[in-house]
């Protein structure tokens, strides 16, 4: 019996089924991601924006951290709003602009990010593991273009 799946494939342009599978990795890897999360007490959204925060070199502005994580700058208040709430991030002043505040991990918001890289690399070899390596990274030159297309178009 050919399922639903196999005949709406059949059907799809080669470009269609790409940007499809594509959309759905992205969706269901944050998902499988947040399944793993669930018991740390924080949303994706909250994960997703210590880790950046975590990530980076220099501290983030909230605009910044709003276009990583990409939602609007107003979402994002909301977000920080409870992370800071909670104990794990900090509102620093800027000292090149009045009006900006920078972001900072506390130190357990930096145990959750801990938990959360620790996490997300088992679910990556996990996961990634099962594909052969060149598959794996063709996948990935194939993305970084794409992306690089997207951001220059």
């Amino acid at each position: 019996m050919v399922s639903l799946l196999t005949i709406s494939w059949l059907i799809m342009s080669a470009e269609e089924r790409f940007s499809n599978a594509l959309h759905t990795a992205a969706r269901v890897w944050r998902l499988a991601l947040d399944r793993r999360l669930k018991d740390l007490g924080v949303s994706q959204a909250g994960w997703l924006s210590i880790a950046y925060i975590a990530k980076a070199k220099t501290p983030l502005s909230q605009v910044e951290l709003a276009s990583l994580v990409q939602v609007e700058a107003a979402t994002m208040v909301s977000t920080i709003d409870r992370l800071e709430k909670a104990g794990l991030v900090r509102r620093l002043p800027s000292e090149s602009d009045r009006r900006v505040k920078l972001l900072v991990v506390t130190a357990e918001g930096q145990a959750i990010y801990e938990k959360v890289r620790t996490r997300a690399n088992a679910l990556r070899r996990e996961l990634i593991g099962k594909i052969d390596s060149g598959k794996v990274a063709v996948a990935t030159a194939v993305l970084e273009e794409l992306q690089e297309l997207i951001e220059n178009s």
